[in-house]
């Protein structure tokens, strides 16, 4: 036995080894979903004073990809993270507004289910209520093809985080065509952690539809990123650099969704995931799962403010 083997169990014996559930398909080690996925969130019950009761819904884009792969060929086991999605839909529902479910093309939601909170009773209830929603959500493809610019029924777009959030999403050029639909109608944007990597395919164009001044051979848009100029929080590159030393992650992943906005002009103030939250006019965001509860919060209390 060499010495990297020797290393490797010694890791796996203390816990930090990535997980195999299959072949070739990892989970975080156990010593890093005991520091990054705990039993209960922070979720603070909170009761809004005057819920929404008009007819303005959330439209929620979430990925139906569940596996990253890594540079070395291994397979992060990924989806959208229960606590970044359940958590806000747990406000926006004391809030009193619903939410529609979309991914691209209608396929079932993937979810990070090992980061589930077991002991929480309040996610795993809301859950079990949109269980019908996420096996069979509305697609996106479908909604920009036949009904959105007819379309006056959504406040907002809701982008859940979990490293699922960078697969499908950026390059889906029917979300781009309507993240920038929810631009021209001053609809908010709420994207946590991973969430905004989606808010990319904004830079993308409709190859077979759109007019052809405004777009170049690689399909992204030459007209200016709506999102240029405004500042976020997310989930930071330096900390997904560092997440396969942590056993996190099963390797270096393929790309950062942080340097690309940054390319495209848009600022990311935080260097950690401690639980900040940042509004920039209707763009809403949060840095990860502890930033959940308050990033629930302040999206809706500004929907009912501006709704009221």
């Amino acid at each position: 036995m060499n010495i990297q083997d020797m290393l490797d169990n010694v890791k796996d014996t203390l816990g930090l080894e990535p997980q195999e559930t299959d072949k070739g398909i990892y989970i975080p080690s156990k010593s890093s979903l005991k520091l990054a996925a705990p039993s209960k969130t922070n979720y603070d019950n909170t009761e809004y004073d005057t819920p929404y009761t008009g007819n303005k819904k959330i439209l929620m884009v979430c990925t139906e990809q569940q596996y990253m792969t890594m540079e070395n060929g291994k397979k992060f086991d990924t989806g959208n993270h229960p606590v970044e999605m359940m958590v806000p839909l747990l406000h926006f529902k004391k809030a009193g507004f619903d939410v529609d479910v979309f991914t691209p093309t209608g396929q079932s939601v993937q979810v990070e289910q090992w980061a589930m909170p077991e002991d929480d009773d309040d996610v795993k209830q809301i859950y079990a209520e949109y269980q019908s929603k996420l096996k069979s959500p509305n697609s996106i493809a479908d909604f920009v093809k036949n009904d959105m610019a007819d379309s006056d029924d959504y406040a907002a777009i809701f982008i859940p985080g979990g490293h699922g959030a960078m697969l499908g999403l950026p390059e889906d050029k029917n979300l781009g065509e309507l993240l920038r639909w929810g631009y021209d109608k001053d609809l908010f944007v709420l994207a946590i952690c991973h969430g905004p990597a989606a808010l990319l395919a904004a830079n993308l164009d409709d190859l077979d539809t759109a007019n052809p001044d405004t777009k170049n051979k690689d399909g992204n848009s030459e007209r200016d990123f709506i999102f240029k100029g405004c500042e976020i929080v997310a989930f930071p590159t330096a900390m997904d650099k560092q997440m396969p030393k942590l056993g996190y992650l099963p390797g270096t992943m393929p790309w950062y969704f942080g340097d690309k906005l940054e390319k495209l002009g848009v600022t990311i103030d935080n260097k950690l995931a401690s639980g900040q939250t940042h509004q920039d006019r209707k763009l809403i965001s949060g840095d990860g799962p502890l930033a959940a509860n308050e990033f629930g919060k302040l999206s809706a209390n500004e929907l009912l403010k501006a709704l009221s």
